[in-house]
């Protein structure tokens, strides 16, 4: 297939990654094992068995009245331990690199399909310059838009870092919820060739 850049040049897209049907189930997968890894995880608390101190047994078994006790370090005890402690532990999930990247084509597809993917011959910036950029965007009318690279451009990254709802990234960078979370995502051709080196 085919597609226009916003210069009018003809640019040349691979089916199988940029005409692929949209298979919802495989792109939510996707988002959701993305997500999932991103968590840390790291959450801790401590056991009875963690707390320091409450070796001694508080009082003696039996004759005080009181009911018995092994440790000062229970539950029920101030400066005790957490019943149930949360423990540190892994949220992600497991997805194949194949599925993973049928994900992707099947995103790509779907923003070709929707007009929502722009091709922009040149989008190098001499300096930073946000409101440049921000013209730049308001005629191609994204305003909620991710701008994707071949290699990453510090001047694009400091023009855009200050528009709010507009992100950038490199095609290495890429990922499946920087691409469903922007009505819009502009790439240049050389960022095209990447992609369907990658996913091909």
């Amino acid at each position: 297939m085919v597609l226009k850049s916003v210069d009018g040049k003809i640019i040349e897209l691979d089916d199988g990654v940029f005409a692929r049907d949209f298979n919802e189930t495989l792109v939510h997968q996707a988002v959701v094992a993305y997500l999932a890894a991103g968590r840390s995880g790291t959450k801790a608390q401590k056991t009875r068995s963690d707390v320091s101190g409450g070796g001694a047994k508080p009082w003696r078994q039996k004759g005080t009245g009181r009911a018995r006790a092994g440790t000062s370090r229970g539950p029920i005890w101030r400066k005790g331990g957490v019943t149930f402690a949360a423990r540190p532990r892994d949220y992600s999930k497991k997805i194949n690199k194949k599925m993973y990247r049928a994900a992707l084509c099947s995103i790509f597809s779907e923003l070709v399909r929707s007009e929502s993917l722009v091709i922009v011959d040149d989008f190098e910036v001499g300096k930073p310059e946000t409101k440049k950029m921000v013209g730049a965007l308001s005629k191609l009318d994204a305003k909620n838009a991710l701008i994707v690279c071949a290699e990453e451009d510090l001047n694009i990254v400091l023009s855009v870092r200050n528009i709010p709802n507009c992100d950038t990234s490199t095609v290495s960078a890429l990922n499946p919820v920087n691409l469903v979370s922007h009505d819009k995502v502009l790439m240049t051709p050389s960022a095209i060739d990447k992609v369907q080196e990658w996913l091909q």
